[in-house]
């Protein structure tokens, strides 16, 4: 049996170079700062657009709307998101799978309510979808699909409707479209009817590397029209909350629309946030007639509350109450819903910071601060205005904690969430924000559970999408500052000005400074606290200290960290420690952390997620055991089987029976020929290290093989006198060698390097095999591990993720690069209980380079992979 392994190779930081990391992270920055540059444009624009709009003007037209036309707009609202069902239930039968409509149309409303607000649809749908139907039984392939249908409705959909109300209604004079309306025109419709007409064409077309069949164009049609009335109906939502003075047809109002909706979505900015409200303004030529501004930007502000804030708080709570009635029945899902649960605590505290800094930022309601001016001092009222707007700083900050599930962001929200509510109403008797927060809070209190990390939140890593989300709160809120109270002089002695009704000004603008310093000073704090980075190859000090984990761990497999070709990662305490090496920008774990400790364990996962991103680098969990797959699916991993681990019950392992004759007969002429098995303590290998060096080199040059490394040990003499050794002699003569892998616990015991004499008798290896077995059964060890059969127990069903159909046919026909069926077969021959194993790997596009930079990493170099 042919058994490669690896020699240390000297690692350096160079594999992340600084070229490399500066490109990656322009990458990571351009998306968020070029989504931040439009959110500001878009502002500053709607600043000049709405100079003559106040704040009072607006929220006047919102209280006049008539109760009839808001139900109204809440029944549109409702027939549209009935409308997108259709993309998933259609998309479905596309792909050729059924699933009940019920569900298909929670998924739908869920995915589509926080696309809507958050922006970015096919990521954010796509990633909820690819959750959801996940747990349905469909297969990464066909969300994939599913997804790329549903997005092509939505952008055909829009692109007919808004081609063909161009064709129809003429713009108004002065708009920059309105010279080329026909040609524009044309050129949207062309698309959804190329559409539509290609499906006549029964051949696929090629398109650069693929492959494309259109839809036949009755199905493409539906999928033009499902997208148009889509459109329609959001339009219509919007249309009839539009003031009666707009003096302006449906038909005109929809095409002003539709072309502030395809801005909005092409700037990428969250929900097309100010982008869709100037372009609104300018189409209408309200920005010189404040008595059109003004109710038009209120019906603005009305239609963001119905379509866009009420799904997406109705959508929180189903998702809440469906991972909650999870967590509760502890299904199979149970993972999933735990990795879940605390991204959507950390959105919706997102939002109430959000909103605890918006309602700082605007004025109080009068007859409100009335009732307050007889009951409360005006210090009191001051200071809670202050309080409430840090509070929703530090909520925004908190956030990010609960999403690394922090236990202590957990108390901090909880505490500042019911801080808060009380704040809210002391400042303005803000009851909606009050309920908001303490409804967060009281779901919020039950979950303690799910935030079990004691780790700072000061060494939290903040991505650069999550800073730009915080500077882009924060902007906002500077920005409607400065339009509720733009009729108000500014001079320095504003700061100092306290009063009841006329303070709303300073208090708006004390509140927005003391925000800002809360957030300046956790980020001082934060860049003053120093970050562990290590990436060098551990000391000996280090290898000693890991030493007592590693013989007390279930899994003799944790001894290939005495190998030193590994960096190591200790928790704070000593308690457990993972090992880990990169390759390229992949960071990659050899097994999981090491360790008794459950709750360091855990830790270590998230201290190496958070290390990862901080050198902009792809985490990798490489032969995980399905006991602590948890771990994985809680930080987001998605999984992959990469094979099967060969392990023998020793107590029920013996040489009886038929099935055993052959290996029965091998063992009995070996020992007739004079071999024996000796098992050598490790203090006593150095000296024999010269002969084993001479039946390692002549079994590298026999097979043509070179040593492989990271999950195998290899010829190096600093690891194998850290190990016992077990050496089959035939006579005076050593023929064979394997260094031992054995746990103090009696758990499991194992081998790792393995070399034999080449001239040396036939079944070398199975009477060492035996031997070993027999040897650790007299020792009372309880498990003999034979190791992993790559790629095996991956099966090619045609309903099978593409991962495992890919993985058994490289394992059926890849005999030229790796012996994997005669690995496999070599192994069954002892009886073994087979376990899987998997690879845990971050989402996205990365997988084909991370699996690259694996193999490599494994065989000593890309030249290794293609070569026995």
């Amino acid at each position: 049996m042919e058994q490669e392994k690896v020699e240390q190779v000297p690692r350096t930081d160079e594999a992340l170079n600084p070229p490399s990391q500066r490109v990656v992270l322009l990458r990571r920055i351009a998306g968020p700062l070029l989504s931040v540059g439009m959110l500001v444009l878009a502002l500053w624009a709607l600043h000049l657009l709405a100079r003559h709009v106040t704040y009072h003007e607006i929220r006047e037209y919102v209280a006049s709307v008539s109760r009839e036309r808001l139900l109204l707009a809440i029944v549109l609202t409702t027939l549209g998101f009935g409308v997108m069902s259709l993309y998933d239930r259609f998309g479905l039968q596309a792909i050729g799978r059924k699933l009940p409509w019920r569900r298909v149309t929670l998924i739908s409303f869920i995915s589509y309510a926080f696309s809507n607000a958050v922006g970015m649809s096919f990521l954010v749908s796509g990633s909820i979808r690819y959750r959801f139907y996940l747990q349905n039984g469909l297969s990464t392939a066909e969300i994939a699909k599913l997804v790329l249908y549903c997005t092509l409705s939505f952008w055909l959909g829009l692109l007919a409707l808004t081609g063909v109300t161009l064709l129809i209604v003429p713009l108004p004079a002065g708009l920059p479209l309105s010279d080329w309306r026909i040609t524009v025109a044309i050129a949207l419709t062309a698309v959804p009817l190329a559409w539509v007409l290609g499906g006549f064409i029964r051949k696929p077309l090629k398109l650069w590397r693929w492959r494309v069949l259109l839809p036949r164009p009755l199905s493409a049609l539906r999928q033009v029209l499902v997208g148009a009335l889509d459109w329609w109906l959001a339009a219509a939502v919007m249309y009839v909350l539009m003031p009666d003075s707009l003096h302006a047809g449906f038909g005109h109002f929809l095409a002003i629309f539709v072309i502030a909706q395809i801005v909005g979505l092409v700037s990428h900015v969250p929900g097309g946030l100010g982008v869709f409200e100037t372009v609104m303004l300018a189409g209408f030529h309200a920005t010189d007639d404040k008595h059109l501004a003004a109710p038009i930007l209120g019906a603005l502000a009305m239609f963001r509350i119905v379509y866009y804030l009420m799904p997406l708080c109705t959508a929180t709570m189903l998702v809440l109450q469906r991972e909650a009635r999870g967590l509760r029945q502890k299904s199979l899902w149970s993972p999933w819903f735990n990795s879940l649960l605390p991204s959507f605590f950390a959105g919706l505290t997102l939002v109430s910071g959000a909103v605890l800094l918006f309602s700082g930022a605007t004025r109080a309601l009068p007859d409100r601060m009335a009732i307050l001016r007889d009951v409360l001092p005006l210090s009191v009222l001051e200071v809670s205005h202050l309080l409430a707007s840090v509070i929703g700083m530090l909520l925004l900050i908190l956030a990010r904690g609960l999403q690394r599930r922090l236990d202590a962001a957990y108390w901090l929200t909880l505490v500042l969430l019911v801080a808060g509510a009380v704040l809210s109403l002391l400042k303005g008797i803000d009851y909606e924000e009050a309920s908001l927060l303490a409804l967060l809070a009281l779901a919020l209190a039950p979950a303690h559970r799910l935030f079990y990390r004691r780790a700072s939140l000061f060494s939290t890593n903040f991505s650069v999408g999550w800073i730009v989300a915080i500077v882009a709160v924060f902007g906002c809120a500077t920005w409607l500052v400065m339009f509720s109270y733009k009729h108000v002089e500014y001079s320095s002695s504003l700061w100092w000005e306290f009063s009841f009704h006329q303070g709303g000004a300073p208090r708006a603008l004390r509140a927005l400074v003391g925000a800002a310093a809360a957030g300046l000073l956790f980020a001082l704090a934060a860049l003053i606290k120093p970050q562990r980075l290590r990436r060098v190859p551990p000391s000996e000090a280090e290898l000693q200290r890991a030493l007592p984990l590693i013989r007390h761990f279930h899994s003799a497999q944790a001894h290939l960290a005495l190998m030193g070709d590994k960096h190591l990662l200790f928790d704070e305490q000593g308690k457990a420690f993972l090992m880990y090496d990169t390759e390229g920008r992949s960071w990659v774990t050899m097994g999981d952390p090491v360790g008794a400790d459950e709750d360091a364990r855990r830790e270590l996962v998230w201290s190496f997620m958070e290390q990862c991103e901080r050198a902009g680098g792809w985490p990798v969990f490489y032969q995980v055991c399905p006991g602590d797959l948890d771990m994985y699916l809680e930080v987001g991993m998605n999984l992959l089987k990469i094979g099967e681990e060969a392990r023998v019950r020793l107590a029920d392992f013996n040489l009886d029976g038929k099935t055993k004759k052959t290996l029965r007969g091998t063992i009995n002429r070996l020992g007739r020929d004079g071999l024996r098995l000796e098992i050598v303590p490790a203090d006593a290998v150095a000296p024999l290290l010269p002969r084993l060096k001479e039946i390692s080199d002549a079994w590298l040059a026999d097979k043509h093989a070179r040593e492989k490394r990271f999950s195998l040990g290899a010829f190096d003499p600093r690891y194998l006198v850290r190990t016992p050794m077990a050496l089959v002699w035939q006579g005076e003569r050593i023929v064979a060698f394997a260094n031992l892998f054995l746990t103090e616990t009696k758990e499991e015991a194992s081998l790792d390097l393995m070399r034999f004499a080449p001239e040396g008798p036939s079944g070398i290896m199975d009477f060492l095999f035996v031997e070993l077995m027999q040897w650790a059964k007299q020792q009372e060890y309880r498990w003999f591990n034979l190791g992993m059969a790559p790629l095996a127990g991956l099966t090619s069903r045609r309903q099978a993720p593409l991962w495992n159909r890919f993985g058994a046919l490289v394992f059926g026909r890849g005999e030229r690069f790796y012996n994997f069926q005669g690995l496999q077969r070599y192994k069954d021959k002892f009886d073994p209980e087979w376990e899987p194993r998997y690879m845990a790997v971050p989402g996205g596009i990365a997988l084909p380079m991370i699996l690259a930079n694996v193999a490599s990493l494994i065989s000593g170099g890309l030249t290794g992979v293609v070569r026995r």
